[in-house]
């Protein structure tokens, strides 16, 4: 898919992973619409983008909300050709510590968010991009990136409810891949490893230095404009199709 004059939405757009994916689309001629349930962070990402952005408040486990992002975003652009969700909460907890044991309206939070929000973006947005007219070559309709994580595969201790919420999303992308296929429609999914994000910049510096130390190469975090590269990338590149992609400078967690 080419990225000038194209829609996209990019959930959790008001920070982090999102606002970098925006910033990168709009620098590629894109047009993009920030969905944040932070309508501060979310309206002044698109003040700082230009004319090309637009913000809307939105709970993305939602659904009134998700229908209202879609078509605010039809409305104002036109269509809707891409999503990247990128809304995502990651707390720690142990199934049972000292503070008892796990609080199950922590751990419904987790996976409404992450995976129950991350569903109801895409049935949505696909449903509006089967509208879109099928490209001449290979009769492409849009994109769907969900955003995964290397806890899919490698939870860690505390991670029960945040590694179980983004293991869904894996399981989702080939299933969705297969069926939209016949729609001209991909879905993908990127897992990143540790990426210096907001959580991240939070922590004691001798926390990051550990964490640094464990990717093999390069020995850092992720910065948030390489999550945005490899989205674009997934989006220009119509051979991608049915994956989950690591992206995590080669690390494998441990237990802890």
């Amino acid at each position: 898919m080419q990225l000038t004059e194209r829609t996209f939405i990019v959930t959790g757009g008001g920070s982090g992973l999102g606002a970098a994916t925006a910033q990168r689309l709009i620098a590629a001629g894109a047009c993009v619409t920030l969905a944040d349930h932070d309508e501060t962070a979310a309206r002044t990402q698109a003040e700082s983008l230009g004319a090309n952005a637009l913000a809307v408040t939105a709970d993305v486990t939602q659904a009134a909300d998700a229908e209202r992002v879609i078509a605010a975003t039809r409305d104002h652009f036109g269509a809707l050709h891409g999503l990247i969700n990128c809304a995502g909460v990651a707390p720690a907890e142990k199934i049972h510590g000292k503070r008892g044991v796990h609080d199950l309206e922590r751990f419904r939070r987790v996976v409404d968010i992450n995976l129950i929000g991350t569903f109801n973006m895409l049935r949505l947005a696909v449903a509006a991009m089967q509208e879109n007219p099928a490209t001449e070559d290979d009769g492409e309709r849009g994109v769907v990136i969900n955003t995964a994580s290397v806890a899919a595969f490698e939870g860690q201790i505390g991670q029960a409810a945040y590694a179980a919420s983004k293991a869904g999303v894996v399981g989702l992308t080939l299933p969705a891949a297969r069926e939209l296929a016949s729609s001209g429609i991909r879905v993908m999914a990127i897992a990143p490893g540790i990426f210096d994000t907001a959580m991240m910049q939070g922590m004691p510096e001798e926390v990051r230095e550990s964490l640094n130390a464990k990717v093999p190469f390069p020995p850092r975090m992720g910065h948030a404009e390489e999550y945005a590269a490899l989205a674009c990338q997934i989006l220009e590149n119509r051979y991608l199709n049915g994956e989950v992609i690591r992206l995590d400078g080669g690390i494998r967690m441990s237990a802890r």
